[in-house]
């Protein structure tokens, strides 16, 4: 075979770079030349992926349970991937900017059309056996999920909406944590104490939490829009990809559990508790929980009234 111009300078370049490492070139020559070709199903791990569905039971439906649970979590590791990008950008400008905050986006608009798989796609009546499986597990304690909270907006906006006025910006972390706006979702319906599911979840990641707090303070995705420079934040585009995002993570991605937690849950004369006790008529409704990101972004009248047109549309059924 002639040796082209092209691979006698692609052979200059690894040996500057593998010399640069203080590396043999040969060596990783000789590591090519002997190592297999990579497969589409061992690139994937495809027999580890599809080896990760443990059903507690064996009612058929919990499959489907668990393995969109699981694309779920995926997806929010997409987004988290672009928080990150996002936030460590230096000289950050309007299109990189709306670019990945519009990957987020669409993450969240596949996640929220695909919970008709949710809504629609589980027999009631298996999924009213099998839950009770799962017991103290819960949705709720999804940590990605409050990671991205968490890389979204000022630390003080996910606080409690009534104790909100409490705090500053500034304060600690850890004393707004302890009011953090989900710990209403997981107290006990009767005695008002914390659920296990609560407990469980504040013990594993409540560290982890507070410390990608005080890491976000000056990288989540609101302060990162405040170092784009003025005229680039009054862009069309930027807004709006903001308000997208907010509405997205804040109202229909809530909304699309309510509407399956109505449809599982909800009875005519009573309301069935959800997995560990979770307080979903109250936890999952936006209006409730008036958490908005970006408020500076929406009207008085958007504030007032969020989420409630969508709530009402999910009780139509």
């Amino acid at each position: 075979m002639e040796i082209t111009p092209e691979i006698k300078q692609r052979l200059e370049l690894l040996n500057e770079k593998y010399g640069a490492l203080g590396q043999d070139l040969l060596s990783y020559l000789d590591g090519l030349l002997y190592a297999d070709v990579t497969t589409y199903w061992d690139y994937i791990e495809l027999e580890t992926l599809l080896s990760l569905q443990k059903p507690k039971t064996k009612i058929p439906d919990e499959m489907v349970f668990i393995m969109y649970h699981q694309i779920t979590e995926l997806y929010f590791k997409l987004a988290l991937l672009e928080f990150e990008q996002i936030g460590n950008k230096e000289n950050i400008d309007a299109k990189f900017f709306v670019e990945r905050v519009s990957r987020i986006n669409r993450y969240f608009e596949a996640l929220i059309k695909s919970f008709e798989i949710m809504i629609q796609g589980m027999d009631r009546d298996q999924f009213l056996k099998f839950r009770m499986s799962l017991l103290p597990a819960s949705g709720f304690q999804s940590a990605q999920y409050r990671n991205i909270e968490i890389f979204s907006t000022d630390f003080i906006n996910l606080v409690a909406k009534d104790e909100r006025a409490n705090f500053k910006v500034s304060d600690a972390i850890d004393a707004m944590f302890g009011h953090i706006y989900w710990k209403a979702g997981a107290t006990d319906i009767e005695t008002g104490k914390k659920t296990l599911t609560l407990i469980q979840f504040e013990e594993k990641y409540k560290d982890s939490f507070i410390a990608l707090g005080e890491k976000c303070r000056d990288k989540n995705l609101w302060q990162t829009y405040l170092r784009l420079s003025k005229e680039d934040q009054e862009k069309p585009e930027v807004k709006k990809a903001l308000r997208i995002n907010d509405t997205n993570v804040n109202v229909n991605w809530p909304l699309a559990h309510y509407k399956s937690a109505v449809r599982y849950l909800a009875k005519d004369t009573s309301d069935i508790a959800a997995t560990g006790g979770t307080n979903w008529q109250k936890y999952l409704p936006p209006r409730f929980q008036k958490r908005i990101f970006y408020p500076e972004l929406w009207s008085a009248e958007e504030y007032e009234n969020w989420g409630k047109a969508w709530v009402e549309e999910a009780l139509k059924r």
